[in-house]
């Protein structure tokens, strides 16, 4: 919606003065012509018709200059004796006092109706206008975009040629970082717009500071900062002056932009902060993991061979077997800490899938024969229904998903305690859920437990929180999804499950949760 002010210039008047005296003279005409059929009286009714249409469609005080013409015109040639001013029955005088009395009412209430009609629509104009900004600058998330949007909007809302300048690196006004291609203004003006800039006040072309300026300068803040300077150029031959209520307009666009780039600016300086936050807790993580999950294997391996080193000669067979395997076992389990690591850093710098159709029974076989030493001592429980068709996955990195998924269940269970692995078909995807009996997950962290570096539970319990992430980043790269339960009986279940085919795989889990 347009705003735009009607012109009240003298050339546009003259017309509706002549307009008004041509229907004050066709409502005598019609009265001259009803006048030896109805009395005088009745013929004021033809003159307020008159009056109410003019009042109706102009000005206040052309209304008014109608209800005089029309008692005048009644009073010429209606009320005998005709075509003179002088009235012989003095009634008549309270006829003219009641009709110009009526008329007048009419006029002003008329022009007071057509005055708010007038400030409810501009009221309106400036509402939708008001919204269209707001949703204009929603929708951009840098300081330029929202400078360039208020801009276009401004000038195709007020039909006025606008552009917004911004400060340079050196924090000064320049006319160089504008939303508009062309420069509308002088180039000498750019220090009236860095004194709009310094000051926060208007400045320009109709205000009294530079009134000799070819544009109004508007200062784009918030309540604690200066972001720029609106400039708003006249068209051609328009009043020094802009209208007040567009000025007030151009004011609370000028706020409003000011605002959302302050937003922007919080958001981003926000996320910053946010990142930071989030890379500095990664680090600390990081390194307590390196602190304690390296050392520990590190000084268990220093110790026994030192040992073994020094004692040989002395040490039994049976020590000596221990030593070599204490050895082995923490030189493992540093090579798994770093392949983790390495693993990690692999997936987030973008997954690559070698898909093929794989039976899943073949894949979890192959897992669970490379951890039979973790599950020694273990019932594992497979339920996997024999027709259970060949899944296109990458057997490789699915194969660490379920090391990694037996592996939690072993970390966190008891000694002895059965690990069950179940598979199903459901709409075209396979569901996998690796049960445990053990206390299960903490009240709230079920979703935190696939965050990088995060640990559910750490009491005498190894590890450093890598592996759930790695298979959220597996089963997400095959367009699945991973979720973490609590067991009814207790217990943890960890549930994933994958397409079928590829045709599912292409979409991303929320894309899929949508459909």
């Amino acid at each position: 919606m347009k705003i735009s002010t009607p012109a009240t210039s003298r050339s546009t008047l003259f017309p509706e003065y002549v307009l008004a005296v041509l229907i004050v003279g066709l409502c005598t005409v019609i009265s001259l012509l009803l006048r030896p059929h109805l009395t005088a009286t009745n013929l004021v009714m033809v003159y307020f018709i008159g009056v109410l249409f003019i009042a109706s469609r102009f000005s206040r005080r052309l209304a008014m200059l109608s209800s005089i013409l029309s008692v005048a015109a009644f009073d010429f040639f209606c009320v005998p004796p005709y075509y003179t001013f002088a009235v012989t029955d003095y009634e008549y005088f309270i006829t003219f006092a009641v009709m110009f009395l009526v008329a007048f009412l009419i006029s002003a209430m008329t022009a007071r109706i057509r005055f708010q009609t007038t400030a409810a629509l501009e009221r309106e104009a400036q509402t939708n206008a008001l919204y269209r900004l707001s949703n204009e600058l929603a929708g951009h998330s840098r300081v330029f975009e929202i400078a360039r949007a208020a801009a276009v909007l401004a000038q195709d809302t007020f039909r006025i040629k606008t552009t917004i300048f911004l400060p340079g690196d050196d924090g000064q006004i320049s006319f160089s970082r504008r939303t508009s291609d062309h420069l509308y203004v002088p180039s000498v003006e750019q220090s009236i717009a860095q004194w709009v800039f310094e000051h926060g006040e208007n400045a320009g072309k109709g205000m009294k500071t530079f009134p000799a300026a070819s544009a109004l300068y508007i200062p784009i803040r918030s309540a604690r900062k200066m972001f720029g300077v609106m400039a708003v150029i006249p068209n051609v031959g328009a009043s020094d002056a802009l209208p007040s209520e567009h000025k007030r307009l151009l004011e609370v666009f000028a706020s409003q932009t000011g605002l959302a780039i302050e937003r922007t600016i919080a958001a981003s300086a926000a996320q910053t902060a946010e990142v930071r936050v989030e890379a500095e807790s990664m680090r600390t993580s990081l390194l307590s993991a390196v602190s304690h999950d390296l050392r520990t294997p590190l000084a268990s391996i220093t110790g026994a061979a030192a040992t073994l080193r020094t004692h040989w000669d002395r040490l039994e067979n049976d020590v000596r077997d221990e030593l070599l395997q204490s050895v082995t076992d923490e030189a493992e389990r540093l090579n798994r800490l770093l392949s983790n690591l390495l693993e990690v850093t692999r997936l987030e710098s973008g997954v690559h899938l070698h898909k093929e159709a794989f039976p899943l029974e073949e894949v979890i076989g192959a897992a669970l024969h490379r951890l039979r030493r973790q599950l020694a001592g273990r019932n594992v429980k497979t339920d996997i229904p024999a027709n259970l068709p060949m899944v296109s996955m990458d057997d490789v990195l699915m194969e660490q998903v379920f090391i990694n998924l037996v592996e939690n269940a072993v970390k966190y269970t008891p000694t002895g305690s059965a690990i069950e692995i179940a598979a199903y078909l459901r709409d075209n995807f396979v569901e996998v859920e690796v049960r445990d009996s053990g206390p299960g997950f903490k009240q709230g962290h079920e979703e935190r437990v696939f965050d990088k570096f995060f640990r559910d539970r750490t009491d005498n319990i190894r590890g450093a929180g890598l592996g759930l992430a790695i298979c959220r980043a597996i089963v997400e790269a095959h367009g699945g999804t991973i979720r973490a339960l609590n067991r009814a009986g207790g217990g943890a279940i960890l549930h994933f499950n994958i397409p079928m085919s590829d045709s599912e795989s292409t979409l991303t889990p929320a894309q899929r949760n949508k459909s």
